[in-house]
């Protein structure tokens, strides 16, 4: 089971990037598994606990090496998918360029959404570990202002759904990104224009990424179910 960092894409010559990116291509939708064989692992952990509050600890083995399960807090703000009361809690730490997340927004996110969150099973909650560049911090900027209009999952599924070449900066510009906000159906462009521009959510991204480091997280995409890491 194989999800692979960004930063290997990033730090490895061509040819072995190609390699690895063909080595995704088969093992990526293993993570479907392994993120289920945990869920589920989970769910059975806290049957019958529902008053319990905290990280569950995962018994017996899975497909990955089992570490310490990582207390990860939940904020009001935070961006949540799903039944916000759902035994099992998904967070997602991501970069909108990275080439990898828009394999596992593909091949297995959706899935996985599609059988536990819609389900009531889990929650989903992502967020931003934008550590590609600028550009990367200008998407999430960006995200976060279309979550000001309620639109936060509609602009977060056209980003990874359009999803540009990892070395074409310009497809992140601020100018493109208000123009990509024309796309989400409902949201006003003037003050989505304006919040952009005005870098209001700098800080929130920041913290995000802060967040990601503080538990560990050191490439994308990295997620926790229930505090258990997967990369």
């Amino acid at each position: 089971t194989y999800v692979y960092h960004c930063a290997t894409a990033i730090s490895y010559g061509m040819e072995e990037q190609k390699t690895k990116l063909n080595y995704v291509q088969f093992l990526l939708p293993g993570a479907i598994l392994l993120a289920a064989l945990i869920i589920s692992g989970t769910l059975f952990f806290t049957r019958g606990q529902s008053g319990e509050k905290g990280t569950a600890q995962l018994g017996g083995g899975t497909p990955q090496e089992q570490g310490k399960p990582v207390d990860i807090k939940i904020n009001s703000d935070d961006h949540v998918l799903g039944d916000k009361d759902a035994k099992v809690t998904i967070v997602e730490y991501a970069d909108f360029r990275c080439p990898f997340c828009e394999r596992f927004y593909t091949q297995a996110e959706k899935q996985l959404i599609t059988d536990y969150v819609n389900t009531g099973k889990a929650r989903l909650i992502f967020r931003n570990f934008a550590f590609l560049g600028q550009q990367s911090v200008w998407a999430s900027e960006a995200a976060e202002c279309a979550n000001e209009q309620g639109k936060y999952w509609e602009y977060y599924n056209w980003l990874f759904g359009n999803q540009a070449p990892e070395s074409d900066l310009n497809y992140y510009s601020k100018a493109n990104l208000t123009k990509y906000a024309g796309q989400v159906g409902g949201l006003d462009a003037a003050q989505f224009t304006s919040c952009l521009n005005s870098d209001k959510y700098a800080k929130r991204v920041a913290d995000d990424l802060a967040s990601g480091k503080a538990v560990g997280v050191t490439g994308t995409p990295t997620v926790f179910i229930n505090g258990q890491k997967i990369v």
